[in-house]
């Protein structure tokens, strides 16, 4: 006799869910012959009797007759199609079933209740196994269906955990064979559950395999696996069908998406527990004494952060505490903006009302200024700039109970300090502060996937402490994103010997009769000679031939579409050419057709090369859409910065780098291959220019502690060395007497004053500078506190003393231009004199020989830190950390293009 099978499971199943207060039947009781029945027949799926009772006791005011009519409505739906049917009764479930009756002569028309969702004693729980049902072919017998009202709200289908033959995914299909054979059991369905009593998952009636997940939970995000790894089914009942989760779960964490077809969603365990972290922190932040910080979602990349802010705005929207509150939603790109409306916009039965897309400046204050409580606002951060004639963003609103969800929060909400422009004396400010300046008592929350903590630049110290983190590792861990491997290729070069001494004075000559020397100094900066360097004609055709080889051989084994990142517009342009050089059936002038695009922004001044690749708004959608479709011809993409951030393809498999990056933008670019895709095992990051160092660091950053604890730097310290640095720069300016400087023309003529003092100081320059920095870092930390505000003015003006102490240093850098001739002819040179020298794999050549690394592995991190100097490729991946710094011009009197370019192609050799 086996000592473990299916139905012992079953019984332990059922025994978890009793413990919880549900009452257990075993099924055929409730058969017509049954001893407790409640079943007419083998088809019936609702348990009428059970329902009437409820519908009773949750509606007492409401007539027997309109009650009957209720059940027989709910029986039979009479919607065509199962996922029509399915959405509707979520809908009568979570909005109630409307309904008239007669009061008297009086027609009377209300919502019935369906589900008591403010008490859960008021409804009725019961769980049955081995029930029998009769379909239009076959009859079928679920393991377990959970009834809740007595209707079917949950479907467990078990394997036994001894039969090595007998896995989940068995469990899997044979779910999608009872949606087949008995459609009228799903109707009303929220869950689907599979287990062999050691795996468990969780999906919604339109998940796929790969979207069936973990429930690590119980009481909290903070307690996974509480009952040990391998006890998911245990865990799933007791976190997921607690009675309160469950009818909360019910009412705010199911939506309906419809592109073509209807898809059922339903959150993972860390965006329900996320959700409800982030509404009891804004309750708190909102009252008149809080601190109007709602805290930071920070939650990795592919995790689903779309779909947990339209369960957070549903939660926010109806609870009470906030008294209808308006949420404002905030991008920082149109595409995201349109992109997360979309999301609101088909979530209209889960948010209650339609979110408004603000067109314009003018309709935001409208939109805004003219509401008393309510609404759901889409905007971007840009739309607060002040109009011409105004010194600050007027005050649209003083209510407390508006709150500002910021999306992808670590790039634009930091700019709190002052500009002073030193043409007309005036301060102007970011649109950080417009924001706060337009909705002074609002509560702000952050959702990031790269929460940013630097010297000058802290998402906590603005929105305050995290209130929910899930991490790259968790994320993989869990399924919700598949893993993310490394290669490296990276692409060799020489110089040809014989134009050796003739690099330098050519490059003289290019900048002979340039009057903008700053312009030409940044040209000849390292990024500069880097770009020159990647963009090299021979090194593109190099990369081009390796790429296409690289991509048909992957194709082979692994479908997908890939995605080319480029240093520039034009090098993306001149990769095009080269790789459909070799395939030309892969191009094509039509937007519509052809396997391979370049993705950019676009200039009417751009030249000639550049204007076949401009699209329209529109084509460019279409151009989304098309690369998103598994079965488009379309299957690679080029791009500079496009795409990298808020990009959800699915089927986007590989990625190849060419371009330095690092930090939260690198952490954020190699997520677009980590979507999980029906049998993707995993995305590919493809190294074609050493971002490996830089991707090791972006990894410690947001894998490390999981985020936990309080800021870097915490709020009140800033403020503390805020009004300490301030104190000393006054100080090194007494005696001047500066009081004046808050009108423009005072500042004009207080500015060479101060400078002539400072200089004139022992030192003054270097303290003066590094009090003001240090100073600055301070304010950008602090700058949403009003002690902090109130200095704002006088904060700005010691910045701009500072600023020309600075300028001719390199203190501050360029931003790395030049002319676009120089340009050019800088990377004609480059062209003219290197050669190409063979792709090169770091690892192999290291002696490992892994080629594919998950970048989680402790063996990726250890291999980084072991890659010898031994080619020009590996150089440059020692060197881009300084690469990638501001680009500090070179004293061409200290060295010349050729000692930039000789040193790192010589160790190369």
């Amino acid at each position: 006799m086996a000592l473990i099978t299916e139905d012992h499971l079953e019984q332990q199943c059922c025994e978890w869910f009793t413990e919880l207060g549900y009452t257990h039947v075993f099924a055929p009781q409730l058969d017509s012959d049954g001893t407790s029945p409640e079943r007419t027949d083998f088809r019936q799926v609702i348990l009428t009797g059970r329902l009437r009772s409820a519908l009773q006791r949750l509606n007492p005011e409401v007539p027997e007759s309109t009650i009957e009519s209720a059940v027989l409505q709910l029986a039979n739906p009479n919607v065509p199609g199962l996922l029509a049917s399915n959405r509707q009764f979520h809908r009568w479930m979570t909005q109630g079933l409307p309904i008239t009756y007669m009061d008297g002569n009086q027609q009377v028309g209300i919502r019935l209740k369906v589900i008591g969702f403010d008490d859960s004693a008021s409804n009725d729980w019961l769980v049955v196994n081995q029930l029998a049902i009769q379909g239009s072919k076959h009859n079928r017998r679920p393991d377990v269906v959970v009834y809740l009202n007595g209707l079917p709200l949950a479907v467990i289908e078990l394997k036994n955990p001894a039969d090595e033959k007998a896995d989940i995914w068995a469990a899997f299909n044979q779910l999608q064979t009872y949606k087949q054979d008995i459609p009228d059991l799903f109707t009303p369905n929220v869950l689907l559950v599979i287990s062999d009593g050691i795996q468990a998952r969780v999906g919604s009636l339109t998940a796929d395999r790969e979207r069936f997940l973990r429930w690590r939970t119980i009481s909290g995000e903070n307690d996974l696996d509480p009952l040990g790894a391998h006890r998911d089914l245990e865990t799933l009942v007791r976190g997921m069908f607690d009675k309160g989760r469950l009818l909360d779960f019910i009412r705010s964490f199911c939506l309906f998406e419809e592109d073509g077809q209807i898809i059922k969603k339903i959150a993972a365990y860390h965006q329900f527990h996320a959700v409800q972290a982030a509404v009891e922190r804004v309750v708190e932040a909102s009252k008149p004494d809080g601190d109007k910080k709602g805290g930071v979602v920070w939650h990795t990349q592919g995790a689903g952060k779309s779909i947990e802010m339209a369960c957070l705005a549903g939660k926010l929207l109806t609870d009470p505490r906030l008294e209808n509150p308006t949420l404002v939603m905030v991008t920082d790109r149109q595409d995201l903006d349109g992109q997360l409306f979309g999301v609101f916009a088909g979530a209209g039965d889960l948010l209650g009302e339609p979110p408004k897309q603000a067109d314009s400046r003018q309709e935001l204050r409208e939109l805004l200024g003219n509401r008393p409580s309510g609404g759901i606002i889409f905007t971007t951060i840009q739309k607060f700039a002040t109009d011409p004639e105004e010194d600050k963003f007027p005050a649209l609103t003083d209510r407390h109970n508006v709150v500002v969800i910021c999306d992808e929060a670590h790039r634009t909400q930091y700019g709190f300090k002052g500009r002073f422009d030193t043409k007309t004396g005036e301060i102007k400010y970011g649109l950080a502060k417009a924001l706060r300046d337009a909705l002074p008592q609002a509560t702000f929350l952050a959702f990031t996937g790269t929460p940013i903590s630097q010297d000058d630049r802290d998402t906590q110290a603005v929105f305050g402490h995290y209130v929910s983190v899930y991490d790259i590792q968790q994320a993989v861990e869990d399924g919700a994103t598949v893993p993310i491997y490394y290669e490296s290729r990276l692409a060799k070069l020489a110089l040809k010997e014989p134009l050796l001494p003739q690099v330098d004075e050519q490059v003289n000559e290019l900048f002979s009769d340039e009057d903008d020397i700053p312009a030409a100094e940044r040209a000849k900066s390292r990024w500069a000679a880097l770009e020159a360097l990647v963009g090299a004609e021979p090194r593109l055709q190099q990369v081009a031939a390796d790429l296409i080889a690289h991509f048909e051989q992957r194709s082979r084994t692994q479908p997908g579409k890939a995605m080319v990142v480029a240093m520039s517009r034009d090098i993306c342009a001149r990769l095009y050419e080269a790789i459909v050089a070799l395939r030309p059936d892969w191009h094509d002038d039509d937007p519509k057709k052809g396997a391979i695009k370049v993705v950019m922004t676009a200039s009417a001044s751009d030249e000639q090369y550049l204007q076949p690749h401009h699209t329209t708004k529109q084509q460019k959608k279409d151009l989304e859409k098309r690369f998103k479709d598994p079965a488009d011809p379309l299957k690679i993409v080029l791009v500079r910065d496009m795409w990298l951030t808020g990009f959800d393809a699915p089927c986007l498999a590989t990625m190849y780098v060419d371009k330095p990056m690092k930090g939260a933008n690198l952490a954020q670019a190699i997520a677009r291959v980590n979507r999980v895709f029906k049998d993707k095992p995993g995305g590919l990051v493809v190294d074609y220019i050493g971002i490996a160092p830089q991707l090791k660091e972006a990894l410690a950053t947001y894998t490390a502690s999981k985020g936990k604890g309080l800021p870097t730097i915490d709020t009140s310290e800033a403020v503390r060395i805020l009004k300490e640095k301030l104190q000393v720069a006054r100080d090194l300016l007494h005696p001047i007497d500066w009081s004046g400087f808050r009108d423009p023309k005072t500042a004009m003529a207080l500015l060479p004053n101060c400078l002539d003092h400072i200089l004139e100081l022992p030192d003054g320059k270097q303290r003066y500078c590094d009090t003001v920095l240090a100073m600055t870092k301070a304010f950008a930390l602090c700058g949403t506190l009003d002690e902090a505000m109130a200095l704002n003015d006088e904060v700005t003006f010691l910045q701009a003393i500072r600023a020309p102490l600075v300028k001719g240093d390199g203190t501050d850098g360029g931003d790395g231009g030049a002319p676009k001739n120089v340009d050019f002819q800088l990377r004609q040179l480059m062209s003219d004199a290197l050669v190409a020298d063979g792709i090169t794999d770091v690892f192999k050549v290291a002696g490992l020989q892994k080629p594919d690394l998950s970048i989680l592995s402790d063996q990726f991190l250890a291999e980084v830190s072991k890659i010898p100097q031994k080619n020009l490729a590996v150089e440059l991946l020692q060197r881009f950390p300084r690469f990638q710094e501001r680009c500090h011009p070179f004293d061409p009197s200290i060295r010349g293009l050729e000692d930039m370019t000789n040193a790192p192609i010589q160790r190369g050799r």
